[in-house]
């Protein structure tokens, strides 16, 4: 990434953390961008979450690793992420209308991963997402074996958590990411 970009980069994420306090409290940002500037690769993945929508934040801190957690805090799903499928195999069995991503790899492309329910859930306690989209989260293999994923949602004050066939998408479903540095 070029100097400038990652300047601009970094400036986006430190105007999002005074912003949002409450998404980190305790957590200093001289200490996060410390790490992010010996990162390389992790500013490539934010600067990935950035222009798809997500507006990441610093959702937590892991003081025995030292890592940082970043989530896609954007209140809707991420707009560049949508109309994707679960996964690759899904996105090949489809005949005809084939989206042109699967959520799982365009994470993967990302450098970031999926939120699991729980992560979603945790998500969900720092503010109100997804009260019009949805998003795919991380299927355990049982349910992916059956053809089957799980994505889910805010609704009535509630997070919800449905299953779909892999191959479905829907212009309002993408997927959340979350990137430990």
């Amino acid at each position: 990434m070029k100097s400038p970009e990652r300047k601009q980069l970094l400036q986006a994420l430190k105007t999002r953390f005074d912003q949002n306090m409450p998404r980190h409290v305790g957590i200093d940002w001289a200490d996060v961008a410390a790490k992010l500037e010996a990162n390389p690769a992790a500013l490539e993945s934010l600067q990935a979450m950035e222009s798809t929508g997500g507006e990441p934040d610093v959702i937590g801190h892991d003081p025995k690793s030292g890592q940082f957690t970043f989530c896609d805090c954007a209140p809707e799903s991420p707009t560049g992420r949508r109309s994707t499928c679960y996964d690759g195999e899904a996105r090949a069995a489809r005949k005809e209308n084939k989206p042109d991503h699967s959520a799982v790899e365009m994470a993967a492309a990302m450098g970031i991963d999926l939120l699991t329910e729980a992560q979603y859930r945790a998500l969900q306690k720092l503010g109100d997402f997804d009260l019009k989209t949805s998003s795919w989260i991380k299927t355990p293999p049982e349910v992916r074996a059956l053809g089957g994923a799980l994505f889910c949602d805010r609704r009535y004050g509630q997070v919800f958590v449905y299953h779909n066939g892999v191959q479905s998408y829907y212009a309002a479903r993408g997927f959340r990411g979350l990137l430990r540095v």
